[in-house]
């Protein structure tokens, strides 16, 4: 195959500001030290007060360096290994490309648009949200539904899958709609809100993997190859979770950062089952494609 050039170039792109943006996140340091400050509801907040991410509190802050660890010590090298299996024609590659695109736009969307305070990288956040959503389009575009539908075995998960994507829709669901519900009734905001305007996790799960979880679902269970695209991405992203909030859960805990014994392994438990199905259910779909045709891109105008 000949692969789309926009896709490397934009995927390349992707890993290397990803590089520079997970390395600070980690890496830089600075003078200062933690502070209270009392937010626009009146609430006492504890800010981190040093290094990159010292405009966030204690709990932001330590999350993010272990997304950033995650990021870098996992997501860079996925990245560029399916890229280069995109590059040599491999469907199996190219759907893992747009899995793992997929996960990286999810992150730095995140980021961009206010899970972390505004600092020194928030360009650099932009143009990650930017190379990663288009690359991630275009590597969507380039894998033909025909193509995945000529190559489907009659062995890919159907019914199993489908109710996987219902399930995980629903918890997500459940997950972020109850605590604003639960925050709507009492009159408050939600927990954790602190300094920051508006939980931005909250509305892209509910505003974009919700819907789209439920979609699948239904488009699966029509053997829509349409489906089975979206669903490995979403699958990626599953998958990913679970070193994400490991990751998050011990730089929080490591930072001083109190949680119950049921906070701290419920979420942590929970996400690496569901990253073990999912994982399970990767599998499935890779061994029903037989990868011995290259895949041919779509026509970019």
């Amino acid at each position: 195959m000949k692969p789309l050039k926009a896709v490397l170039v934009l995927s390349v792109l992707t890993a290397v500001l990803a590089l520079l943006a997970a390395g600070a996140g980690l890496l830089w340091q600075g003078e200062g030290g933690p502070y209270t400050f009392t937010t626009l509801r009146g609430e006492a907040a504890e800010i981190y007060g040093q290094g990159l991410y010292r405009y966030d509190t204690l709990f932001i802050r330590a999350g993010s360096r272990g997304t950033d660890t995650v990021t870098l010590f996992l997501g860079v090298p996925l990245l560029l290994f399916s890229a280069w299996l995109y590059r040599r024609g491999s469907l199996k590659g190219a759907l893992l490309l747009v899995g793992t695109l997929a996960y990286f736009f999810y992150v730095y969307a995140s980021y961009a648009l206010g899970t972390v305070a505004y600092n020194e990288l928030f360009l650099v956040y932009v143009a990650l949200f930017s190379a990663s959503l288009f690359a991630f389009i275009l590597a969507f575009r380039s894998v033909y539904p025909g193509v995945l539908s000529s190559r489907f075995s009659v062995r890919m998960p159907r019914r199993g899958l489908a109710a996987f994507m219902f399930v995980s829709g629903l918890v997500t669901l459940f997950v972020w709609g109850e605590p604003l519900v639960s925050a709507l009734v009492s009159g408050g905001p939600p927990e954790r809100m602190d300094t920051y305007t508006t939980p931005v996790t909250y509305a892209l799960d509910l505003a974009i993997i919700t819907p789209a979880v439920f979609l699948v679902g239904v488009l699966v269970l029509r053997r829509d190859p349409l489906g089975y695209l979206i669903a490995f991405s979403l699958l990626v992203v599953e998958a990913m979770l679970a070193p994400v909030i490991t990751a998050q859960t011990v730089s929080q805990v490591s930072a001083g950062v109190e949680f119950t014994p049921a906070e701290m392994v419920g979420p942590v438990a929970g996400f690496v089952v569901l990253a073990l199905v999912a994982l399970w259910f990767m599998a499935a779909i890779l061994r029903g494609i037989p990868d011995s045709e290259p895949v041919r891109p779509a026509r970019v105008p």
